[in-house]
Order: C-alpha cells, then structure tokens, then sequence
C-alpha cells in the first residue's frame, strides 16, 4: 500500500501491473504446452515411459516455462520483480491446467481424473506444482530485474573514433 505522495514527488505504484503478468504467462504457456503436448505423444509411444529418460528433460522445460514467465515480468516491472514474478508463474499454471485436462480428455480413457492409482492430475503434483510455478516465476523475475540494474548502473563504452 502506498501512503500519502509529498508533493513533487513521483507517484509510485505497488499494485500488480496485470498485463505485465498476462505477457509473462503467455511466454510460459509457449514453452509448457507443447512440452505437455511432446509428453503425452511420447508417453503413448515408448512402453514403460515413467522409467525412460525422457521425463528429465521435460520436466527442466517445464521449469523453464515458468522461470520464463517470471523473467518476462520482472524484466517488465523490475520495481516488484517478486509479485509480478509469482502471478506470471501462478498464471502459467492456472492456463496449464485445462490444457492438461483436455489432453487427458482426448487421450486417457481408462484413468480417473484426480483420484485413483492413476490419476491423471494427483492432489500432491498439483500442489507441487504450485509451490514451483511461483518459486520458478520469483526466480526468474530476480534475475530479470537485477540484470536489468546492473546493466542501467554500468558505465556505457565510449564510441570508438574511426
């Protein structure tokens, strides 16, 4: 919350710059889905996929997709670089859900949704999942925002003369 403003001095605002969060999301939708979307394609190709290697490297592009969506917000607000990090990499899971579902729709017919043995979105992954879509989205809003300070306080290279 922001108190009285003394007068000439520049407003500030600490509320959540919603676009900011929104471009943030939308690159890290770009970079989970057509992660989920490779997943189920090659889960239903290779027999015991679980045990495959494949999971590794899926798994860092999901996180990527979230410290992406962080990066993009705090690059964007490098005043509030931890909330608008967090919302970015919150939004990315709130859009990935649905396309998850969907995808489970079109290809699971014999598993439960959130319960059973195998479900297809268990109570604790998406809990998980959660707690690494915010600490991916901070992550990347930090690094964002203090590259950008850094590269404001260095001194600019003089021209060279020719």
């Amino acid at each position: 919350m922001s108190g009285p403003v003394a007068a000439g001095a520049p407003a500030v605002d600490d509320g959540i710059d919603w676009r900011t969060c929104a471009r943030g999301t939308l690159v890290g939708i770009a970079v989970i889905v057509p992660t989920t979307i490779l997943r189920a394609v090659l889960d239903r190709e290779i027999d015991d996929f679980d045990d495959s290697g494949w999971i590794y490297p899926l798994f860092v592009l999901i996180l990527i997709g979230y410290l992406a969506a962080g990066w993009v917000a705090g690059r964007a607000r490098p005043d509030l670089p931890l909330m608008h990090g967090t919302v970015a990499g919150l939004g990315v899971f709130v859009v990935w859900v649905p396309a998850r579902v969907v995808i489970w729709a079109v290809r699971d017919e014999g598993r439960e949704l959130f319960l059973g043995r195998d479900a297809a979105l268990r109570p604790g992954q998406v809990f998980g999942h959660l707690v690494i879509a915010a600490a991916m989205g901070m992550l990347g809003a930090v690094m964002a925002a203090r590259l950008g300070r850094r590269r404001a306080t260095d001194p600019q290279p003089e021209p060279r003369p020719r």
